[in-house]
Order: C-alpha cells, then structure tokens, then sequence
C-alpha cells in the first residue's frame, strides 16, 4: 500500500506555467477493466456512503502504519473532503472488484501536486495512491494485478498522460515490490517532508508506443 504523504493534501503546487484539467470528471467515466481476478472498477467516494468501510480500513495496523488517519471517523472525513471539495485534481476512489469493495485510490495530477518541487514532473502526469482495504485480501498478488489495471486505465483514459506516478514509502517493501511486478521502474529515492519515498514509475514508451 502507498499512502499520500502528509505534503500532498491539502493544497497543491499552483504553477501557472501547466495546463490545468479536472481529473474527477474524467476517472468518474473510466468504467470498468477486467483483469485475471474479475472485472474492477474505481467508483469516486461518497462520503454517506462509504465513510463507515474507508475509517475501518483506516484503522487496521497495517494500513495505519503508512496512512497515519488512525482515529475516529471525522479523521478519514477530513482527509477525504479535503479532496471532494477541492479542486479536482485528486479524485478518492473506491476499488470495486468483482462487485465489492476492497481498496481505497486516490487518482491525482502529480504535475499539479507539490511532489512536483520534490522531482521532475511532467504535465499531466497522473499519481495513484493506494490500500488494499481487508487483511485476507493482502500477500497474494492482488495489488500488482490491480496497480497495472489502473496504470493502464489511466494511460488508455488520459491520452496527455505519459507517464503514470507513485511515491510508496522505501519501508513498505511489499509495495515497492508491487509496483515493480506491475511495470512500473524505480525513478530514485525521493526525500519528501513525511517520509523517504521510492518514485515508481510507469512510463507509457515501456509497452505503448505512440
């Protein structure tokens, strides 16, 4: 799992010099995907709806040690409608799979993130940041096949993108490792407020031609 940083939200890098697009229209209509273990789909929060699940998920030990929203609900709330009234430049996703819900995405312009001031970004780069939301859902090979569905969701969705970004923390081994099993290459050891972070990255000439 991957968890934004605490320099990410809320607030982002307001350079005048790149061009600007929402991203919450455009992952709304992404539709589904199938992949070897069903069909998923990233739905846009509702925070009526599934506020309850996200701060369970929140509260598990081993998501709490990289997202640090541990607590009662409101700290989750605050998080997430930080983003839901924002700009639109960081869309909070449900990961459906087969129907249910079993992860949490959070789909954003990296170009417009101040990830930017801490590494080369180029316009229309799209970041993720994940968790797989159940325990029995972790440790066998469910993040990979889900990181490079979305990677390649957002590459086949967002012609302008060239690249598709992640900032895991060096600890989390497992999700460095995940990133690399779904295409993604390691971009170099990036020093950002909260954390050290490994820049995975997915570039669109590794397997997409254009």
């Amino acid at each position: 799992m991957t968890r934004p940083s605490r320099h990410s939200r809320p607030g982002r890098n307001r350079s005048d010099t790149v061009p600007r697009t929402e991203v919450r229209t455009h992952v709304a209509d992404w539709g589904p995907t199938d992949t070897p273990v069903g069909a998923f789909r990233l739905l846009p929060v509702r925070l009526g709806r599934d506020l309850r699940l996200l701060s369970r998920w929140m509260n598990d030990p081993a998501v709490a040690r990289f997202w640090e929203l541990a607590g009662p609900p409101g700290i989750t709330e605050a998080h997430v409608r930080a983003q839901l009234t924002g700009d639109g430049d960081s869309v909070p996703c449900l990961g459906v799979l087969a129907g249910r819900p079993m992860s949490y995405w959070e789909i954003y312009r990296a170009d417009l993130d101040p990830l930017a001031r801490h590494c080369a970004v180029r316009p229309h780069d799209i970041g993720i940041h994940l968790l797989i939301g159940a325990a029995a859902d972790r440790g066998r090979g469910l993040g990979t096949t889900l990181i490079r569905a979305v990677a390649e969701l957002a590459l086949d969705r967002r012609l302008a993108c060239t690249r598709v970004l992640a900032e895991p923390d060096l600890r989390n081994t497992a999700c460095v490792a995940a990133f690399l099993g779904a295409g993604f290459r390691f971009g170099g050891a990036v020093d950002l407020p909260a954390k050290r972070a490994a820049l995975m990255v997915r570039d669109r000439a590794r397997d997409r031609p254009r």
